[in-house]
């Protein structure tokens, strides 16, 4: 199975610490009477539930399924998963989500213009200190005294170690997550008693240097990188948050010191020499069986549709994000949710995007059941048969005027008959002046060629002119100046070409004249003499065809090759528009297609409600980036020859393995590395974060749709930084201030 280990709910005697906890969101301990400590922790299988339930605290929201039992009240239990939540407050309040909901507060994330009493930021809150909680029982039970007390030794005692150093991890997760949203914060560790009591407030510098030494402390704890079992912490999982606490620093601490960078640099590189590479394909990372991209993956948050059931989690990213005229059966689920989308301003990340990739021409629909004139000849095979269709001219306007094309060898002759016989077949008048009479001379034809053929019934008349084909537009290397020559194919009755076009129009036209020219009046496929200019989208290799013979005259224009592209830009266009106009409308704003309930081979995820797929909290490719951001602000121990390496590697995989996608040393710069970011880990959690790292998320100097609540963006104040504290909980606290501006 995918998960190799059960999540099991045990019950604990877990008192929140702090008892501002018992208002409008209240933290739901275990029920503590079914078990005692004792009882839960006597042997290192009863360790293992228990620390399965700590990394529950990441996916699920309570302790019955998807919902039913939940770990904190006072809102919808989906809303309060640790996951969902997260990703409401690193991605709605940044360029890259926006959500159409109204559930309460929810769009004040993105309009950044939220209070202390947002129900949203306490349930976050609540949930990080629910998990710091459960993180420290489990370390209080795990000390070697306890241990003793319990009689666990050897091979138990050594994997209940591990066991308590991942707790230490997932504990300063917690608070490096509390750190970086709300600053100041209750602070309580294992050493802090059991019980209702006033936690005090640790200050936004201290928790910093906190979840440093309980890293530094952990490092050599944890089992070696890539050792342990898939989502499980490991020292390269510490080794990457603490690359993030030290890229961070500055914001942190207060503290402008490019010894944070060299520190950065330091983990980066001890994680990337412990073996981990870039999956091959971008968008494995985030399908149902990305538990077997372990070769970049570092720390995930696991789901399963059948074991590990929630309303948040992956199975709210990939449902809320499908809507519109997205079909969820693509995506591995049942329904859509037609909530989340993004702005255009991560969309213009993605200057080679356009939404027409693989573009193709309508295909056409001839309407057909004209007049036929049939033309028998020494040309056809067998020869001299009026009742072949296919050599034949039609009346467009049923009026008695036949026209068509067809292909002639050297000295052919032909006459025209009104029937697929020879009883009313008509020829040369002997002047080769193009008179008909019937029955008449063969007409004759001396040079090979593809001819235009017009026969007026009505005074029996013909021209036969002979055509080369040619495209000609804005869109073709030549411009409106010279024709790209295109080549006729006997075997399919097509004037062909293979040609690069750019963005711009096109038509047909004969032998380099605007005399014989096609367009298209309807954008039907069917092609009208003098006709409308045919669009083409965008830049790329494509296959022409046109198909002339008897009327109605058709063509195809298909991308054939793209010019290189992100394949990392995936973004569902049909029927979106890429203004917002309203954020409540799914239509406005481009869908995110990244993430789906589907395998790389094409199955459907194990439930079409609840996702199979995992959210990689960690992987290298981010690595790769923070090294070579910490690189470019000073900081040593790396250098601008690799960092510029780990960035192309990055850049290749995503344009599919292109070698053309690399930089030049002078691209790389902080703000490149900012958008590679975007590119490269958008609807990951880290934009907020990176947003208010390059001082670009509250202030004017880089404005998205809706930002301050505007169509076009605004400054807000810098205020939203950090999150309030919840006014409840500084209501009852005593100890706690509130952050600056609430």
């Amino acid at each position: 199975m995918k998960r190799l280990y059960k999540i099991t709910f045990l019950v604990l005697a877990m008192t929140m610490f702090f008892a501002s906890c018992v208002k409008d969101l209240d933290t739901v301990p275990i029920d503590p009477n079914d078990l005692t400590p004792d009882k839960v922790y006597a042997n290192k299988a009863g360790y293992n539930h228990v620390l399965a339930k700590l990394y529950a605290g990441l996916s699920t929201s309570g302790q019955q399924g998807a919902a039913g039992n939940p770990d904190i009240s006072g809102i919808d239990e989906g809303f309060g998963e640790y996951l969902r939540g997260y990703w409401y407050h690193q991605e709605l309040t940044t360029d890259e989500a926006v959500i159409g909901w109204n559930d309460q507060t929810i769009k004040n994330f993105h309009y950044q213009n939220w209070g202390s009493g947002d129900v949203f930021i306490q349930a976050m809150y609540y949930r990080i200190f629910f998990q710091i909680t459960q993180c420290n029982e489990f370390i209080r039970e795990s000390t070697e005294a306890k241990l003793d007390e319990r009689g666990i030794t050897g091979a138990d005692r050594t994997e209940i170690g591990f066991y308590r150093a991942e707790a230490r991890f997932l504990r300063a997760l917690s608070y490096y997550h509390a750190l970086d949203m709300f600053g100041n914060v209750p602070f309580v560790t294992e050493d802090d008693g059991v019980g209702k009591f006033f936690p005090a407030q640790i200050k936004r510098a201290d928790l910093y240097l906190y979840v440093e030494k309980e890293l530094l402390a952990i490092e050599g704890l944890l089992k070696p990188a890539r050792t342990n079992e898939y989502g499980r912490a490991d020292q390269a999982a510490a080794w990457t948050l603490l690359a993030k606490l030290y890229l961070n620093a500055k914001v942190y601490t207060g503290i402008d010191n490019t010894e944070f960078y060299t520190k950065c640099i330091t983990f980066c590189n001890k994680v990337i020499g412990a073996g981990y590479t870039l999956e091959s394909t971008y968008q494995n990372l985030f399908l149902a069986d990305n538990q077997n991209n372990t070769n970049e993956n570092i720390f995930t948050v696991n789901f399963d549709g059948l074991r590990t059931r929630t309303w948040g989690g992956t199975t709210f990213i990939i449902h809320s994000a499908v809507g519109g005229s997205m079909t969820p059966a693509d995506y591995g689920v049942a329904g859509g949710w037609g909530g989340t989308r993004t702005t255009s301003a991560l969309v213009e990340k993605f200057p080679d995007f356009v939404a027409d990739r693989g573009w193709a021409s309508k295909k056409p629909h001839p309407k057909g059941g004209y007049p036929t004139l049939y033309v028998p000849g020494s040309y056809q095979d067998p020869s001299w048969k009026p009742e072949n269709t296919t050599t034949v001219l039609k009346s467009v306007g049923s009026d008695g005027k036949f026209e068509g094309y067809l292909n002639f060898p050297a000295n052919t002759e032909l006459k025209f008959c009104t029937t697929p016989d020879w009883s009313n077949d008509y020829g040369d008048d002997g002047t080769a002046s193009g008179k008909l009479v019937h029955p008449g001379s063969n007409v004759s034809v001396a040079e090979a060629g593809f001819y235009k053929i017009n026969v007026n019934m009505n005074d029996l008349t013909y021209v036969m002119t002979k055509t080369t084909w040619g495209l000609i537009g804005s869109a073709t290397p030549g411009g409106w100046d010279s024709d790209q020559p295109m080549t006729y194919n006997p075997t399919t009755g097509e004037w062909e070409i293979t040609v690069d076009l750019t963005a711009g129009e096109v038509k047909f036209r004969a032998n380099g004249e605007w005399t014989i020219n096609y367009g298209d009046n309807g954008g039907d496929g069917i092609l009208e003499a003098d006709g409308a200019n045919i669009p083409i989208p965008s830049a790329g290799t494509y296959n022409v065809y046109m198909k002339l013979g008897a009327p109605d005259y058709t063509y195809r224009i298909e991308m054939f090759i793209a010019p290189m592209w992100d394949h990392r830009a995936m973004f569902w266009t049909d029927g979106q528009n890429l203004d917002i106009n309203d954020i409540s409308v799914f239509n406005d704003g481009y869908a995110i297609s990244k993430w789906k309930n589907v395998t790389s081979t094409g199955v459907a995820g194990s439930d079409g409600t609840y996702t199979d797929t995992d959210f990689p909290m960690f992987r290298l490719a981010d690595v790769y980036l923070m090294y070579a951001e910490a690189v470019l602000r000073g900081g040593s121990g790396g250098d601008a020859g690799t960092a510029l390496d780990l960035v192309n590697k990055v850049r290749i995989r995503g344009f599919g393995n292109d070698e053309r996608a690399k930089i030049k040393a002078s691209e790389m710069t902080l703000d490149f590395i900012l958008d590679e970011r975007a590119r490269e880990l958008y609807w990951e959690c880290h934009r907020r974060t990176d947003l208010i790292r390059y001082g670009k998320f509250s202030t004017g100097t880089y404005l998205w749709p809706w930002k301050g609540g505007v169509k076009n963006g605004a400054t807000v104040a810098e205020t939203y930084n950090l999150f309030p504290l919840p006014s409840s909980d500084v209501s009852a606290n005593p100890n706690l201030k509130q952050n600056l501006g609430y």
